[in-house]
C-alpha cells in the first residue's frame, strides 16, 4: 500500500443545531477542514469522498455532499457501521488511496439527532430493530444492552461504580476547555454517583448526549502531500472488528472481541503496541465501555484498568492521557461524525495545536465500539516525521 497522509481535519461544534440541518454542517465542517490545510485546498482536488451518516437525512447522504459542496462531478459513498461509522469511512478511503485508486480524497461525517425523538431513534430509526423485534420491546435499548457487559465486569473485576464516576470526572474535566464540546462543564464523582439512574449501574452522568454535528478529513497519497503541507499526519493503521450481535451469542460480557480485533489489525499495520500509544480517543458513549476498552486495547492488563484512573494515568499529564477532547461523554455524540471528530483531535494533537495538548504526543490512537458491542473501529495516526 502507499502512504497516506492527512492534511486538514476540521469539525463543526457538536451541539443542538435546531437552527440547521446536515446541509449546514457539511460545509460548515468542510470549511473548518479546509483552512487547517498549511498551504491551501482546492475541492477541484478531490477525487472521491466518503460520508458516514448513521441517523435519518433529507434525501440521499451522499447526494447531499456532492450538492452542499458542489462535488457533483466525483464518486461519493456513504458509510453506515453504528458507532464504529466514523473511523470505518477513514479506514475505506485509506485503502482507496493505499490501492492507487485516488490520490486526493474527503471522509466527512454528519448527523443531526437532536430532533429526533428519543423512541423513534431505538424503534422505528434503528434498522437493526427489525431482527431485534423481542428485544427493544422489553427495554434492551443501547444503555441496557451497554448494562449488561459492564454489569458483570464489574462482578468479576475490582472495578467499581465509584470508578465509572471517575471516568465521567475527567472526561468532563477535558471538555470543560474545548469550545467544540457540547457540555463544557466540569462535575464531580458525588454528582455523577448520585445523579438519575438511566439504567443500573449508570446514571446521567454515565451517558453520552446524542448530538448534532460534522466533521471532515483530507486524505492523500504521499507522493502528493507537499501539494499541501510540510507537516503532514500519517495514517499508519487501521482496523475494523466484528462479533456476534446477539447477547445470548456472547461467550464472554466482560470484553468486547471486536475492539480486541479491530486493535489487533491496526497495531499490525501501524507496526506499533499499545506502550507506543501517547494520546487515545476511546468510544465512551457510556462510561463503562472506555473503562473495559482500556484492557481490549492494551493499555491496561485483564481487569486492571480500574488501576489507570486511580493512578491518573489516563488524564492529561497522565501516560496515557484518554479522550482529551472530552470524548463522546462531554464533546457529544453525532454518530455519523464521531470517529472523524475523534482523528481531528488527533490531528491537532500530533501536530502540536491542540486545546488540550498531550506534551510530546507522536502516536494516537481512535477507536469506537458500536452495535451496541458487535463492531468496531480503530485508526492510528502518526506525527510528522515519525517513521
Amino acid at each position: 500500500m502507499r502512504k497516506v497522509a492527512v492534511v486538514g481535519a476540521g469539525m463543526t461544534p457538536f451541539a443542538e443545531h435546531f437552527a440547521l440541518g446536515v446541509r449546514d454542517l457539511v460545509p460548515m465542517a468542510f470549511a473548518d477542514c479546509a483552512a487547517s490545510v498549511d498551504k491551501g485546498f482546492d475541492k477541484g482536488d478531490i477525487e472521491a469522498a466518503w460520508f458516514g451518516a448513521v441517523g435519518p437525512t433529507d434525501g440521499s447522504a451522499s447526494g447531499i455532499v456532492a450538492d452542499s459542496l458542489g462535488l457533483d462531478g466525483i464518486p461519493v459513498t456513504r458509510v453506515e457501521n453504528s458507532c464504529a461509522t466514523g473511523n470505518d469511512a477513514i479506514r475505506n478511503a485509506v485503502y482507496a488511496i493505499g490501492s492507487g485508486a485516488v490520490d486526493v480524497a474527503l471522509v466527512m461525517g454528519a448527523d443531526k439527532l437532536r430532533e429526533t425523538a428519543s423512541k423513534n431513534v431505538v424503534w422505528e430509526w434503528e434498522a437493526v430493530s427489525r431482527d431485534m423485534t423481542w428485544e427493544y420491546p422489553l427495554g434492551l435499548v443501547a444503555p441496557a444492552g451497554v448494562a449488561l457487559h459492564v454489569n458483570r465486569y464489574l462482578h468479576e473485576s475490582p472495578a467499581t461504580r465509584e470508578h465509572l464516576a471517575m471516568v465521567a470526572v475527567k472526561n468532563h474535566r477535558h471538555g470543560a476547555t474545548n469550545p467544540k464540546a457540547r457540555l463544557q462543564f466540569e462535575i464531580t464523582a458525588a454528582q455523577a454517583l448520585s445523579a438519575t439512574t438511566v439504567v443500573e449501574p449508570f446514571s446521567v452522568y454515565d451517558c453520552a448526549p446524542l448530538s448534532d454535528g460534522a466533521a471532515a478529513m483530507i486524505l492523500v497519497a504521499e507522493d502528493v502531500a507537499d501539494r499541501y503541507t510540510d507537516q503532514p499526519v500519517w495514517v499508519a493503521g487501521v482496523g475494523l472488528g466484528l462479533d456476534a450481535l446477539m447477547h445470548q451469542h456472547k461467550t464472554d460480557l466482560t470484553t468486547f472481541p471486536a475492539t480486541v480485533r479491530a486493535a489487533h489489525a491496526a497495531f499490525a499495520m501501524a507496526g506499533v503496541s499499545p506502550a507506543d500509544i501517547d494520546v487515545a480517543e476511546v468510544h465512551d458513549f457510556f462510561t463503562g465501555i472506555e473503562l473495559i476498552s482500556y484492557e481490549d486495547l492494551g493499555f491496561a492488563d485483564r481487569f486492571d484498568g480500574y488501576k489507570l484512573l486511580e493512578a491518573g494515568e489516563t488524564s492529561l499529564g497522565g501516560s496515557i492521557p484518554v479522550n482529551t477532547s472530552g470524548g463522546l461523554k462531554s464533546k457529544g455524540h453525532p454518530p455519523g461524525a464521531t470517529g472523524v471528530g475523534q482523528c481531528v483531535e488527533l490531528f491537532e494533537q500530533l501536530r502540536g495545536s491542540a486545546v488540550n495538548q498531550v506534551d510530546g504526543a507522536r502516536i494516537g490512537l481512535a477507536h469506537n465500539v458500536g452495535g451496541p458491542t458487535s463492531v468496531s473501529a480503530v485508526t492510528i495516526l502518526k506525527a510528522p516525521g515519525v517513521s
